[in-house]
């Protein structure tokens, strides 16, 4: 294995297109990470595929079987680019690491390292024992955050926390007395629907349902729904007629009663004496397989993360309105960079944790 001079090795680009098809795997393939791998001969790209679903086809499955018949035997004579060193043990599907050295693959470019103990290393290694250049270390930094899920929750024991609210143009949150009031545009809520989409879990607490009613479901956007949480300490909406309630998706309520479970509806005990529950709760995210959380909650409940420094981006949307007054909005710590892009009328602001 060897880390190549940047300015001698013409990969980057290749490695981009990686980047860009592994992707399309976002909200399918969780909780394994997002994969592209092309095959290039002779700066001709003549195979590529990401991994598409979860239990299926690894990416460099997919871009073997995607060459066509007549480019197969330039295979030994080719190079792959995988954004995520390849698998080196027998789970859902054969190890990749061994379906490259079968199809003689002369040499393959990693993006950066599988961080879990059955791949580390070892993929590489059974790819340099089969006599097989290896090079590691192309758009790292870029193949890490495509499987930010993946690595978060591998390497933190925890899901990739996304922080989501919306604040008017004088930093307010929501309105002083309990009431509904809509701040982002329809755009943004649109936007929003396709965020569920695409993760794992969201989490609201109490004061939310009882307010707002959330349905939590990609309703606007085409995609599966998110493992659907809520904190009601005492059950005081148990027997209510809110959406949460209505058992058409898996839904979590973290209580500090005894209730028996129903279909697609779970009672989850924490331990409420405690000053703050979200480490419960992230641990029984991690023992259920859940590798991204967005938390939608009041201020309570995004406070409760942000006290905690456990969260890993922020999307706040900015209205251009002006209350004056309310309840202000929930101020982050830590922050590495913002980002901001047009929503409409809105702002919508990316915000990174500082690690």
């Amino acid at each position: 294995m060897r880390n190549p001079n940047f300015a001698n090795m013409p990969h980057e680009k290749f490695m981009q297109r990686a980047l860009q098809i592994a992707q399309k795997g976002l909200g399918n393939v969780a909780p394994n990470p997002m994969v592209g791998a092309v095959i290039v001969h002779q700066n001709r790209i003549i195979g590529e595929g990401w991994h598409e679903r979860y239990g299926e086809g690894h990416a460099e499955v997919n871009a073997i079987a995607s060459v066509k018949k007549e480019d197969r035997p330039l295979l030994p004579h080719s190079t792959i680019y995988v954004t995520l060193e390849p698998c080196a043990h027998y789970g859902k599907t054969p190890p990749c690491a061994e379906l490259l050295v079968k199809h003689q693959i002369k040499q393959v470019v990693i993006g950066c390292l599988d961080p879990t103990p059955k791949v580390h290393k070892r993929g590489i290694a059974i790819l340099e024992a089969a006599g097989i250049e290896v090079i590691t270390g192309i758009e790292a930094e870029k193949c890490r955050k495509v499987a930010r899920r993946f690595m978060t929750f591998h390497q933190q024991n925890r899901p990739y926390i996304l922080l989501k609210w919306a604040e008017t143009a004088d930093g307010f949150f929501a309105p002083k007395f309990g009431k509904q009031q809509w701040i982002s545009n329809g755009i943004a809520k649109r936007l929003s629907h396709r965020w569920r989409a695409e993760e794992a879990a969201i989490l609201v607490g109490r004061k939310t349902v009882e307010i707002d009613n959330p349905q939590l479901t990609p309703r606007l956007w085409r995609g599966k729904s998110p493992l659907r949480l809520m904190i009601d300490q005492h059950l005081q909406l148990k027997k209510k007629n809110f959406h949460l309630f209505d058992q058409s998706t898996p839904t979590v309520v973290f209580t500090s009663k005894k209730a028996p479970s129903l279909q697609n509806l779970t009672y989850q005990t924490v331990d409420f004496s405690v000053k703050n529950i979200v480490p419960q709760i992230l641990q029984y995210l991690h023992e259920n397989q859940i590798n991204s959380l967005i938390v939608e909650g009041g201020k309570q409940v995004l406070q409760s993360f942000i006290d905690l420094e456990l969260w890993d981006e922020a999307r706040i949307f900015v209205s251009n309105s002006y209350w004056g007054e309310g309840i202000s909005a929930p101020i982050l710590k830590s922050i590495e960079n913002v980002q901001n892009e047009p929503i409409g009328d809105n702002i919508l602001k990316v915000i990174y944790r500082k690690t």
